[in-house]
């Protein structure tokens, strides 16, 4: 698993872009200054769409506030799904969705779980502070759990 104090690797992401998708590197794009990634087993999964991606969203202006220059919701759905996810809790560009469709990036960051039928290979719920290109802070969350990597806690650490 990525540790504190170490860079994030390359890796291809998708967001939905005007006409179809665009690619995101996260080394590239998280090089500088500092950002706060959350991912999340599943976009329309109960937890995950009451409660953490609205809560980012919620308190976007106090992310801004401590400096942070983008937040951003990772999760193993693809592009349009995560932009309709992001329309139906009326995200309007508070945070950016990104996609590991396959879950590549997310296990090259040793963040994955198989969660079998339910849905295979899944990120793990977690949330990482970035600061030019350096993980400082991970939260990463037990089975079932939904603490460390809510939005007032990650706040409380920039």
């Amino acid at each position: 698993m990525i540790n504190e104090n170490e860079k994030i690797p390359a890796g291809a992401l998708s967001t939905k872009g005007t006409i179809g998708t665009e690619q995101f590197d996260p080394a590239e794009k998280f090089a500088k200054g500092t950002h706060v990634l959350f991912a999340v087993p599943g976009a329309f999964t109960p937890t995950c769409s009451e409660q953490h991606l609205p809560g980012y969203v919620e308190h976007a202006d106090k992310f801004a506030a401590k400096g942070v220059n983008g937040l951003y919701c990772l999760a193993t759905n693809d592009a349009f799904v995560m932009q309709a996810w992001a329309n139906s809790l009326n995200v309007n560009n508070k945070v950016t969705m990104l996609s590991d469709g396959d879950g590549g990036w997310s296990e090259k960051l040793g963040l994955t779980m198989d969660t079998g039928a339910f849905g295979g290979v899944r990120t793990q719920r977690f949330a990482m502070i970035i600061r030019d290109g350096v993980v400082t802070n991970l939260f990463v969350e037990g089975p079932q759990a939904f603490e460390v990597s809510a939005a007032e806690h990650v706040l409380k650490h920039l």
